[in-house]
């Protein structure tokens, strides 16, 4: 069977553009590291009070102008509900959620991540500016939502 010229071109092309996505996104993944959260660090939701880190949330400086921010989130409240880090640091939240599926979004970075009981998330930023960074949840927690948020002063 003969194939029409036309259609030769365009099973090239799309296979060539096929083959070139799979190339981008596994150089990404492998030499950059960049991949979506996984299921690799997980815990249980029933004993994250009980399990470290998270049975000392809070923040902790664990290198020269670097910090770790343990926090948990559950019904209407983030633990510890006010931070204050130096400007300049480089810093790492650990977050896990004790109850339901919650966001942590600082307003006026790029930090959004949706948080899920069972599962560990980490987001490492540098805050440059000072001021103070409003937390929210973005994930429709229940009927005290709106008012679950916390605070990062940067000083």
């Amino acid at each position: 069977m003969r194939m029409h010229r036309s259609e030769e071109i365009w099973l090239t092309v799309t296979t060539a553009f096929l083959v070139l996505f799979l190339l981008i996104g596994g150089y990404l993944t492998v030499q950059l590291a960049m991949s979506p959260p996984s299921h690799r660090e997980t815990i249980d939701p029933q004993k994250v009070g009980q399990t470290a880190p998270f049975d000392n949330p809070g923040v902790k400086k664990i290198g020269e102008n670097e910090y770790e921010v343990v926090m948990t989130l559950e019904a209407f409240m983030f633990t510890p509900g006010d931070i204050e880090i130096p400007a300049g640091a480089k810093v790492t939240f650990k977050l896990t959620s004790k109850d339901v599926v919650h966001g942590f979004e600082v307003a006026k970075t790029n930090i959004n991540a949706m948080v899920m009981p069972g599962q560990i998330q980490q987001i490492t930023q540098t805050f440059d500016k000072p001021g103070k960074y409003l937390v929210l949840c973005n994930e429709y927690c229940g009927g005290g939502h709106q008012f679950m948020s916390a605070a990062i002063t940067v000083k």
